[in-house]
């Protein structure tokens, strides 16, 4: 490391003190040294720190889960166009299982500069993770927006779905249809939606029986095979009204009640959370809380694009009002 400094500063023409001070991103370095001290390290051929790398004007990167979901895809749809429209093109990373993971993928996209990095559901959203991850990444000064999760220690925006609104709204539909016995159907018991959501039911479970209920919350899997396992445990414990986390959560329940002979909605309801079109052309069309994918793309999008354009930007979280969309799975109980 020393010979290392040693050359830098022989090129540059400038003390070692000053070369550690901009390799260490450290202030009180003038612009003019800190450009000769940058100058050198790319005329001597070595490898600039990630934080002092030339970030491509073009390029943005976009980190999103499985695209199994297919609300991940309307996101990345919606944050494409309004990139493009503002002059960046996205690399898109999708974590799919045993894929590359988040960490991977941002060493990926700080080798190639990116502009900045939209996180989708990723460590962020999970409460078993820590923030270091992202602070180094504040420390480099990369623009980046989070959305569906919160992390505390961030100072960058963040975007999601009112969650707990969602539990809220799925739990009085189905009560104002006459249902008394209403289940909570969750793929994990540390995401922050998750939590979020549980939190809502349990709101308007207490405000309409008195109680929270919390027994009859089922902590399953994610994808149609959690929601098929989970809606079994809960049809065992007598509900007549389901709410899910995902519609992927909504469509297993929903096969696994027909197959254990009973009929959606008539003698049980569903409710799902995310929406697409697909949920129109089901067998049995799809009651859910909608996330309002395009409005929430289209924020984010202008959100990181300003941030990379220098706008300083209020950290904390932005929530996106969910909205119910009524269609088959749901129905008053006989």
């Amino acid at each position: 490391m020393t010979s290392r400094i040693d050359q830098i500063a022989k090129q540059a023409a400038v003390s070692k003190a000053t070369v550690s001070r901009v390799l260490n991103e450290r202030p009180g370095v003038s612009t003019r040294l800190q450009k000769a001290v940058l100058t050198a390290i790319d005329v001597l051929g070595l490898e600039r720190p990630n934080g002092l790398r030339p970030r491509s004007s073009g390029l943005v990167g976009l980190i999103i889960p499985s695209l199994e979901d297919p609300i991940y895809p309307i996101f990345a749809q919606v944050v494409q166009t309004n990139l493009g429209n503002l002059g960046y093109t996205p690399v898109l990373c999708i974590q799919d299982s045993g894929s590359t993971k988040e960490d991977e993928y941002v060493g990926i996209l700080l080798d190639r500069g990116v502009s900045g990095i939209i996180f989708v559901a990723g460590r962020h959203s999970d409460t078993k993770f820590d923030n270091a991850h992202y602070e180094n990444l504040e420390a480099q000064h990369l623009p980046m927006v989070f959305v569906n999760g919160f992390m505390k220690g961030i100072s960058a925006p963040f975007v999601s779905c009112d969650d707990q609104a969602a539990g809220k709204l799925a739990v009085r539909h189905l009560f104002t249809l006459g249902h008394r016995r209403i289940g909570l159907l969750l793929s994990s018991a540390t995401n922050v939606s998750d939590i979020r959501l549980a939190e809502g039911y349990c709101d308007a479970m207490k405000r309409a029986f008195g109680e929270t209920h919390e027994d009859w919350i089922d902590v399953s899997f994610t994808g149609e095979e959690g929601g098929y396992a989970g809606a079994i445990r809960l049809l065992e414990k007598g509900m007549t009204g389901i709410v899910c986390d995902s519609d992927l959560l909504a469509i297993g329940a929903i096969h696994a009640l027909q197959q254990h002979g009973k009929q959606v909605p008539q003698d049980i309801s569903v409710v799902g959370y995310g929406d697409s079109k697909m949920m129109t052309y089901m067998a049995t069309p799809l009651t859910t809380v909608r996330q309002p994918m395009l409005a929430m793309g289209t924020f984010t999008a202008h959100t990181l694009v300003d941030c990379i354009n220098g706008s300083e930007m209020p950290s904390g979280e932005s929530l996106f009002p969910p909205e119910l969309v009524i269609r088959g799975s749901t129905a008053a109980h006989q």
